[in-house]
């Protein structure tokens, strides 16, 4: 009569296989993590261009809002002392352009004109839109400010006369006379050139045509 076989005694693992799986362990750990933190990183830049593209078409519908809608109504210096020009842009001087714009909304019927006074400043790299809430301010009068774009380079504007020429600074040089003085501060162009030097995208150029 066969005896039976004598049980295996169990087998556990030693320690060198048991580093060699915490190692192999630890690898795909790393690699794993790496991927996913790259994935993370990724997303988080593509809402960033998103979140920066978003802005850039706001800016630009804000501002075509402004030009389009301009109107040839001159202000009253803060000063007290003459006139403004219904827009006046210059290159070299702050702020970039202040204009006299209609449309203004009023959905709680405040005593105020449908005419806003706006203007347009770069300040460290950041566009902001100013606005009055009185049509001809003072000098204690201090616009609402509102930040559109960040991350600019530089911003330039141009303005097309009625002999189609692009002009760097609006309005342009009075002929003399008083007639010639009110058309000076009443004179629109014909289109606006916005272009903005971004860091992301380079320079984007957009053309507004004034309503006549």
């Amino acid at each position: 009569m066969s005896r039976p076989a004598p049980e295996r005694r169990a087998r556990g693992f030693t320690l060198i296989e048991l580093l060699v799986a915490i190692f192999i362990a630890a690898i795909m750990f790393a690699i794993g993590y790496g991927v996913i933190m790259q994935a993370l990183r990724a997303r988080g830049a593509i809402r960033e261009d998103q979140h920066q593209l978003l802005a850039l078409q706001t800016a630009l519908r804000i501002m075509e809002q402004d030009f389009v809608q301009l109107a040839p109504r001159p202000i009253r210096s803060p000063n007290g002392q003459g006139w403004q020009p219904a827009l006046l842009g210059s290159p070299t001087t702050e702020p970039l352009v202040v204009l006299t714009r209609g449309g203004w909304s009023n959905p709680l019927g405040l005593q105020r004109p449908e005419l806003e006074r706006v203007a347009y400043v770069l300040k460290h790299g950041t566009l902001i839109r100013e606005h009055w809430n009185v049509l001809d301010p003072t000098l204690q009068d201090q616009p609402v400010e509102r930040d559109l774009l960040k991350h600019l380079k530089g911003v330039q504007l141009r303005y097309l006369n009625l002999d189609r020429q692009w002009l760097t600074q609006w309005p342009p040089p009075a002929l003399g006379g008083e007639a010639a003085l009110d058309a000076y501060y009443r004179v629109r162009p014909l289109a606006v050139e916005v272009t903005l030097d971004t860091r992301q995208w380079g320079k984007i150029v957009r053309i507004f045509e004034i309503a006549g």
